[in-house]
């Protein structure tokens, strides 16, 4: 029996190292949203230039094409991907069958997204998929089946994370863990969280220097997502990732929802015949559409939650298009006992994240531990500053720290491919996802049906 034993442990040890030793090899699946375009906008060592493509015949894989082209064509640092495509029948079902990688890629329509992240894992395929990974219910049971059986099977699930590796989140997180400057962390209250995260985005924008032409599903919760459960993800991960940074955190008795709610933004008939280049609303948007013809989206959505004893609210607005000299935004607020840390990116702050400290009780002492502080930081972060600004304090932030939205799926690409080398993911990763998901999926399902 012994020797059985040994037998079989030594086949599951062959099975994990030929994963970790496998050449890395791309597969695409319906690249429907731009995410999966920017995920190829820069080369990683020791991933095969061959990417195989699966995906329906449409706009949304003629533009998947033509960013990829963009990219292997630019002056500086060409890409050098060569893709193969199949558009014939059933392409999700024929990628299944060729197999010809071993990281299958997903950003795109979000309906059949977590159905085609179990079937991936059951034939042994790592994921990489864009937000969210789940948009209700159902759809989180066949993820948490989807989990297990990649533990299972030696694969691993893991979903594009890419605010984590902004600048401004990256310092609020590391002052936050200075007790000298920021104390504890507060547990406020559901009328008056200790954290607040809002982010406001946009219909209409460009990527890449190319103006974004969204599809016309982008506008259907049933097939996106609504404003609970798509960029909601993103607030929640930050949360997690800053607030209790590799804890396990178990859904089941951490997380308590106070409730939730999701709201329309009005998107008018010529607005979507922009962003979309249609004519008029497809067959299955008619339910959504006003007596006046207007698209009434429900994309916003606040959740109140409370998280290992910490009240937090975090909000997602959606708007048409940004301001002059605007982009997408994110506003996010922690208090401590000693001080509060803020990320403002506002007209003031010329629309660029811009981190303050505002200390409950300022006086030269505590100046002397900001600075202490400060100084511990700049030999992790080289040219970091700081300056006073009236009651606030400033965290002066270098440009070459500022590498922008898209330049952040390189990042967390290359992390992924650390932990793939590796063979596993941080213990935490899984639990945390499933509960990330959990919270959206609940507060989806908890929010008063109408749609304000």
């Amino acid at each position: 029996m012994r020797h059985i034993t040994v037998i079989i442990l030594a086949v599951l040890l062959s099975a994990c190292n030929g994963q970790r030793n496998r050449p890395v090899t791309f597969m695409v699946a319906e690249p429907g949203h731009f995410h999966a375009a920017l995920v190829l906008k820069s080369m990683y060592p020791d991933v095969n230039s061959r990417v195989y493509v699966y995906a329906s015949e449409g706009p949304e894989l003629t533009d998947f094409l033509s960013r990829i082209d963009g990219y292997r064509n630019r002056r500086q640092d060409p890409a050098a991907w060569e893709l193969q495509t199949y558009s014939g029948v059933n392409p999700f079902g024929r990628l299944l069958e060729d197999k010809p990688g071993n990281v299958l890629i997903l950003a795109g329509n979000n309906r059949q997204k977590t159905e085609y992240i179990g079937l991936a894992v059951e034939q042994g395929i790592n994921v990489y998929s864009d937000k969210p990974m789940a948009i209700n219910s159902a759809d989180f049971e066949i993820l948490e089946k989807a989990f297990k059986c990649a533990a299972d099977k030696g694969v691993l699930v893991y979903d594009i994370m890419t605010e984590r590796f902004e600048i401004s989140s990256i310092l609020q997180k590391e002052l936050m863990h200075q007790p000298e400057v920021f104390g504890e962390l507060l547990s406020g209250t559901p009328d008056d969280p200790a954290v607040t995260k809002e982010s406001v985005h946009h219909f209409f924008k460009h990527v890449s220097g190319i103006r974004l032409i969204r599809p016309a599903w982008f506008f259907d919760v049933e097939q996106e997502g609504d404003g609970l459960t798509d960029v909601t993800t993103h607030l929640i991960d930050l949360v997690q990732w800053t607030c209790f940074p590799e804890q396990i955190i178990d859904y089941h008795k951490d997380i308590t929802i106070n409730w939730s709610r999701r709201w329309n933004t009005a998107i008018r008939a010529e607005q979507f015949s922009e962003v979309t280049g249609l004519t008029g609303y497809p067959d299955y948007l008619q339910q959504a559409v006003d007596p006046d013809s207007v698209l009434q989206v429900a994309c916003n959505g606040e959740i109140n939650y409370r998280i290992k004893g910490v009240n937090v609210r975090v909000s997602v607005t959606w708007d048409y298009q940004p301001p002059e000299g605007g982009g997408d935004t994110h506003f996010s607020v922690m208090k401590g006992s000693l001080a509060t840390l803020e990320i403002r990116q506002g007209p003031d702050q010329k629309f660029k994240p811009e981190l303050y400290l505002v200390p409950e009780k300022d006086s030269p002492d505590y100046q002397v531990k900001l600075n202490t502080s400060m100084a511990a930081l700049r030999v992790k972060y080289p040219g970091i500053g700081v300056e006073a600004t009236g009651s606030d304090y400033h965290i002066l932030i270098p440009e070459a720290y500022r590498v922008g939205h898209e330049a952040h799926f390189a990042q967390v690409t290359q992390n992924f491919l650390t932990y793939l080398k590796k063979g596993n993911l941080p213990v935490w990763e899984v639990p945390n996802m499933q509960a990330k998901y959990w919270l959206t999926t609940k507060a989806g399902e908890m929010a008063p049906s109408g749609r304000e």
